[in-house]
């Protein structure tokens, strides 16, 4: 659980690291992802090129939503009146699976609040649809992925206001190491 959720973390780190005006969102969603593959390739659940997983979708198994959308009451869950000219700057969304659920993607700018909450799920269901389909086994250890199946899913979320130089966390710091957490106890 310590591994999976030191993953989880770094993606979280990593995150927060990238952001900045003028960077896209689905960038640093992207980014995440390859810092999770990279996590998984060194518990043996994934294999292969990071970049070249999360381009061709093998990441999703594990990492099926978005990282984050806009806050407000202009920008949160937009998908009926336009999600595309909220998140997306009327751009088209992708279609891949994981990757249509980031619900922002274009470059962020001073003043954009925003939330970061990557995650990492093991989700029956799809992890038996995937193996039974033969998909992305270049990238996929699905025999390692089976001694998982049980373990549910990890997620935090910490909210951003992007400034002309960086980001402000917004709030109270939540505790993300693994000995914050623990100190909960």
């Amino acid at each position: 659980q310590r591994a999976v959720y030191e993953i989880q973390n770094a993606m979280h780190l990593a995150s927060v690291d990238a952001l900045r005006p003028g960077i896209p969102y689905m960038k640093v969603y992207e980014q995440s992802a390859q810092v999770m593959v990279e996590g998984l390739k060194s518990l043996g659940l994934m294999k292969g090129n990071a970049e070249d997983a999360v381009r061709e979708g093998a990441h999703a198994l594990f990492y099926p939503h978005g990282l984050g959308h806009m806050m407000g009451l202009d920008v949160h869950d937009m998908e009926n009146f336009g999600e595309v000219w909220v998140g997306y700057d009327g751009q088209p969304k992708s279609t891949q699976f994981g990757r249509k659920s980031q619900r922002l993607a274009m470059p962020l700018q001073p003043g954009f609040v925003l939330t970061v909450e990557p995650g990492i799920y093991f989700i029956p269901e799809l992890i038996d649809l995937w193996k039974g389909q033969k998909k992305f086994t270049d990238f996929i250890n699905y025999d390692k992925v089976e001694e998982y199946r049980n373990f549910g899913g990890i997620r935090n979320e910490e909210d951003y206001l992007i400034t002309e130089t960086g980001a402000r966390r917004l709030g109270k710091k939540i505790p993300l190491t693994p000995e914050e957490v623990e100190a909960l106890r």
